[in-house]
């Protein structure tokens, strides 16, 4: 299970990287043929507010792997470490019923605008949209990998 946990972080993190390295270089474009150039993108502004949505997406996802997500721990860490495990369990199972819905909705989204074309770039938003049930997958997988721990720390409890 570790394998694969560390093979998904190191996939989405290079994603992750990849996508704000991309969105810094066209952001800076965006800079210099603003304000040196005197010629505004309209291109610029899409790649940035799109290629945002998909890395928020996927750190979401890399976030909720880790379990460094927020929640509230004060009253859990009053009890054992074996009902921690198991309120654990029960919490990753309710949130694979709603990541459930983010990958059944996300891909009904995406295929209902695949029609549906951005303004500058003219590329189906079908594509930009599909990024809600892949990262739902991700997070899914992240859940059920997140289960077998808890199970694992349960019976060590």
């Amino acid at each position: 299970m570790t394998e694969i946990r560390n093979f998904l972080n190191k996939i989405i993190l290079s994603i992750c990287v990849i996508l704000f390295m991309f969105m810094t270089a066209v952001g800076t474009y965006q800079i210099l043929v603003r304000y040196i150039f005197k010629s505004p993108s309209t291109v610029s502004e899409e790649l940035i507010s799109y290629s945002f949505a998909w890395m928020s997406m996927f750190a979401a996802s890399y976030i909720f792997g880790k379990r460094d997500h927020m929640r509230m721990v004060f009253f859990i860490e009053r009890f054992n470490k074996n009902v921690q495990a198991r309120v654990g369990i029960i919490t990753e199972i309710v949130v694979l019923f709603a990541v459930g819905v983010l990958i059944s909705g996300g891909a009904y989204i995406a295929v209902l605008s695949m029609t549906q074309t951005t303004p500058a770039l003219g590329i189906s938003m079908g594509y930009i949209y599909m990024v809600l049930p892949v990262c739902g997958i991700i997070t899914a997988i992240y859940s059920v990998l997140n289960i077998f721990d808890l199970m694992k720390k349960s019976k060590e409890a």
